[in-house]
């Protein structure tokens, strides 16, 4: 028997391998897709709107379509600003209490993708720098907005959703608070207190250490229930079960904001190199 069984075996060695020519059938391991890239070659109207509306008692007025240079799109850049123009302004919007802004010397610039460029989870990113940080009042943010958010613009019948609740949520990647000194930055989410305006801004938070002056890229992920922040790509905060409290589709703010009465010195820009999408697949 055991002759034969040998005899078996060096017959089956001389067969033609029938799959030689075809190639092993082999799963494809997940990673990230890009579904939406702007590089600011020029400022799409497809991917952004201006933003006009008044939140936090800010100091500054926004105004759109490059008023004062305010925001800029040069040499494959996006240049947010906020501009003294020497002589206080009538702001031409309210807050959604109806309130009109106050008139002020600076104007600033903010821009949304809401109902242009709307992504359910997955990674956003953005490549940016800040110049002169540490400023009291600064306040230069890159964040996300539940889609259903219903201050302005509100554009769509679904737009009704009052902040924080689900479907307007709150995902803060990159803020710098000036008045804390010019090297940090903070990650955050708005935790839902369960009624409008009713926002925990501190309970899930964490303030990171960085030269602001030089480009990097700051970013949020969802990671099953878990939500990611990272900056260069390396993890900095990770907030268990975060990532379940924002199932809606989410926009992409960028803004400079002035939440402090004094002067201004020197020039305040937020530069952005890139903006980025991208889904797990």
């Amino acid at each position: 028997m055991k002759f034969k069984a040998s005899i078996l075996a060096a017959s089956l060695l001389l067969l033609p391998n029938v799959y030689a020519d075809e190639e092993a059938p082999m799963a494809s391991s997940p990673r990230w897709h890009v579904d939406f890239r702007d590089d600011f070659e020029f400022f799409s109207a497809d991917n952004w709107q201006d933003q006009m509306l008044w939140v936090n008692d800010e100091d500054q007025c926004y105004v759109p379509d490059n008023q004062y240079g305010t925001r800029e799109v040069s040499e494959g850049t996006l240049k947010l600003k906020v501009v003294d123009i020497g002589e206080e302004r009538p702001c031409d919007y309210l807050d959604k209490s109806g309130r009109r802004h106050p008139d002020s010397r600076y104007a600033a610039g903010r821009i949304a993708s809401k109902n242009r460029q709307e992504f359910v989870k997955g990674k956003w990113t953005a490549r940016l720098r800040t110049r002169g940080n540490g400023q009291d009042g600064m306040f230069p943010a890159w964040w996300l907005l539940g889609s259903l958010n219903n201050e302005p613009p509100v554009q769509e019948s679904n737009e009704i959703v009052c902040w924080p609740m689900t479907g307007s949520g709150e995902i803060d990647i990159f803020e710098h608070h000036g008045s804390g000194g010019p090297g940090h930055y903070a990650s955050r989410i708005i935790k839902n207190e369960g009624h409008c305006d009713g926002g925990d801004w501190a309970s899930f938070m964490k303030v990171i250490d960085t030269d602001l002056d030089e480009y990097h890229e700051y970013s949020v992920e969802w990671h099953g229930d878990d939500l990611i922040f990272r900056l260069d790509d390396v993890e900095t905060y990770r907030i268990p079960g975060g990532g379940a409290q924002f199932p809606e589709p989410m926009f992409a703010v960028l803004n400079y904001a002035k939440y402090s009465a004094g002067p201004m010195v020197g020039e305040w820009v937020m530069e952005v190199d890139w903006v980025m999408h991208e889904y797990w697949e």
